[in-house]
């Protein structure tokens, strides 16, 4: 597996996009993620956004992280959001998520962000044992969905 750097609108984060979309559609009945996001936003040093590639260089995962200090919308000084985690159905199971997390966290903590956050839904259990396991703790709510009841809002100190 190759973690690499990639611009928000690399034509492989776009149709990881895409497919994330799809799911966010299935999953809560609606047309995806509306939360505003640019390309500038995941540009070092304030954010990031990664793909992993499989043996024979196909994307198969992918995350980002972007600077969040505080605003209306619910984040502090330091934030480091998570965005569209995400891995292809042909390869879940593998520990691929887990691995652009910890990619992430390392990025945004060398960047000089003091807590990540997210925001998944209550309709993902799989978004959300994960980031249970890896150290994230229920938080107040932030961002575009913080008054949607299905919304999970989590935090970690980095």
């Amino acid at each position: 597996m190759n973690i690499r750097r990639v611009s928000f609108d690399h034509p492989d984060a776009v149709k990881l996009n895409d497919q994330v979309q799809a799911e966010y559609a299935a999953r809560y009945g609606d047309d995806g993620d509306a939360t505003h996001m640019d390309p500038a936003h995941f540009e070092p040093p304030n954010g990031a956004y990664l793909i992993a590639y499989d043996e024979s260089d196909v994307p198969v995962a992918t995350g980002g992280w972007r600077v969040r200090d505080a605003n209306e919308e619910g984040n502090r000084d330091g934030d480091a959001e998570v965005k569209r985690m995400y891995v292809i159905e042909q390869a879940r199971g593998r520990g691929l998520a887990r691995r652009i997390l910890a990619a992430l966290e390392e990025d945004a903590r060398a960047a000089g962000r003091v807590r990540m956050v997210l925001e998944t839904g209550d309709k993902q259990p799989e978004a959300i044992a994960l980031y249970t396991s890896s150290g994230y703790e229920p938080c107040e709510k932030f961002g575009y969905y913080r008054h949607h009841e299905a919304s999970r809002c989590f935090a970690k100190t980095l």
